[in-house]
């Protein structure tokens, strides 16, 4: 059978490792491992210092486990937001956050430009908004948001908590932590593993705010509210029987990151962006659908192929690789590239010059 690459943004192909671990995991019982035993709280604990480590998570930041990012989008607006959040809106899924704010009944505001932008920088934010969130890489469109960009708020909006997606960009972006409260992620795309895990990191903040909101009366959730989370988390545990078996992955894929080197990954991550970005490029049928380089994702680049996508999936699709689809209204317009620690270099190469080859 010939070999199978996953390019899809999410779940996307599996870090080459995983396989081991879990077979690994199966033999010593860890998914059925009791989530208030000794063994699974040193889990937790290597998995947290392991994150610490990899991210460069400041002392004052906690790590909660959570069903999905889905889920934080909805916990997020309801732990830390009494009425009104801004949001920073280019896509689907940056979209998606504003609407859960208005489901909730709260009072958000947005600035939107039309998908594949980025922002310039005039945007306004009312000194009374209370949460200011961010998608840092638009899944939908391949645009990620500059870091000077996010850690421009704290100085200008002092009041606000700054919550930053980072699903499908961590681990390859540097964030200076003192800039931000709370940045979010799940495993089934940078990490490489199955989905079904997310992982909301807090500060004080955030922990100061919940606990305002909940002295008010106000609903903030039931078993994952802040401080609920907090309560099971000082004891490296969980409210709930979480996914046990996700958090024990998580915690070696960590490990096989921090052998191979933060800075080896995101070097990696750069060149083959650059090499897909420039066939993509040179291509006299495709073009990149993000057109201003400071915006252009280095985790998923979206090609343009208008009347081609369907041919040119074909061609990629015989050779194995496997390109997501484009999303919502861009379906059969376009495709979308992850460029994830799991894919290679040589995965890599071996995409560009299949494109190459693509009249």
């Amino acid at each position: 059978m010939k070999h199978h690459v996953n390019f899809t943004p999410g779940p996307s192909q599996l870090f080459f490792t995983v396989p081991d671990h879990a077979r690994e995991a199966f033999k010593t019982g860890i998914p059925s491992l009791s989530h208030r035993s000794k063994l699974f709280e040193e889990i937790v604990l290597e998995t947290n210092s392991g994150l610490r480590e990899l991210l460069n998570i400041p002392a004052g930041y906690e790590i909660y486990f959570t069903s999905s990012a889905t889920e934080i989008w909805e916990r997020l607006i309801q732990n830390l937001v009494e009425e009104k959040s801004f949001h920073f809106v280019n896509g689907s899924f940056s979209k998606r956050f504003y609407e859960i704010a208005l489901q909730l009944n709260k009072r958000p505001l947005k600035w939107e430009v039309k998908e594949g932008e980025g922002f310039d920088g005039s945007e306004k934010i009312d000194q009374s908004t209370e949460l200011i969130a961010l998608t840092h890489n638009e899944t939908s469109t391949g645009v990620s948001l500059p870091m000077s960009f996010i850690h421009q708020f704290r100085q200008q909006n002092p009041d606000a908590l700054i919550a930053v997606d980072a699903v499908s960009s961590l681990p390859y972006p540097t964030f200076d932590f003192t800039k931000v409260d709370s940045v979010f992620f799940s495993v089934q795309k940078g990490f490489g593993l199955p989905a079904g895990l997310g992982v909301w990191i807090v500060n004080e903040r955030c922990i100061a705010k919940a606990q305002q909101l909940l002295s008010k009366g106000m609903t903030i959730g039931s078993y994952h509210n802040i401080p609920t989370l907090k309560a099971n988390a000082v004891k490296n545990q969980t409210p709930e029987t979480p996914n046990v078996l996700g958090i024990y992955l998580l915690n070696q894929v960590v490990k096989d990151f921090l052998r191979r080197g933060i800075q080896t990954i995101r070097r990696e991550t750069e060149y083959k962006a650059a090499i897909l970005y420039q066939a993509l490029d040179q291509h006299n049928l495709l073009n990149p659908f993000v057109k201003d380089k400071k915006f252009q994702s280095s985790t998923v680049i979206v090609a343009d192929c208008q009347m081609h996508t369907e041919r040119l999936t074909k061609h990629l699709q015989s050779k194995g690789l496997f390109p997501g689809d484009g999303y919502g209204t861009n379906k059969k317009t376009q495709l979308r590239f992850a460029n994830f620690p799991a894919h290679s270099k040589e995965q890599f190469e071996f995409l560009v010059d299949s494109i190459a080859e693509f009249s």
